[in-house]
């Protein structure tokens, strides 16, 4: 197995983001622009890891040698199931430089918008260092 699907399916949130390049950059299913940087890309997982039930890889594509890997999952997010995958590059260190996600079908990428739409504060928040109590209680991020 895979140390990111290890890390993933163990939920080491600490390992996960070991895994990735300073210089990552998160492809959402969902929003047009990308986020570059370990930082968010790590708070993004985070929020994902808090909005997917029954999160599960059923299948690995690529060796253990290709720097591209995709990692087929399903999950449900608000009762709707969400078919999708992980599509990662991996730069000369081992690291992940590229990480995009792509779901399925309409109502599970719509639901998965609305859930991580619901977690965007917090996930800006940890990405900047800030604690994540303080933006649910309503006081600023900065």
């Amino acid at each position: 197995m895979h140390p990111f699907r290890a890390a993933v399916e163990a939920g080491d949130h600490a390992a996960l983001e070991a895994l990735l390049a300073e210089d990552v950059v998160f492809t959402s299913p969902v929003v047009f622009k990308p986020y570059p940087g370990k930082a968010f890309t790590a708070a993004i997982l985070r929020g994902a890891g808090r909005v997917f039930q029954d999160f599960r890889y059923v299948r690995e594509i690529g060796g253990d040698d290709d720097r591209d890997r995709a990692f087929v999952f399903k999950a449900t997010v608000d009762g709707r199931e969400v078919h999708g995958c992980d599509f990662l590059h991996f730069d000369e260190d081992g690291l992940i430089d590229e990480f995009t996600v792509m779901v399925r079908p309409l109502s599970g990428a719509q639901a998965l918008a609305a859930a991580m739409g619901a977690q965007f504060e917090r996930i800006t928040a940890e990405a900047l260092g800030s604690s994540a109590e303080s933006v649910t209680s309503g006081e600023s991020a900065e």
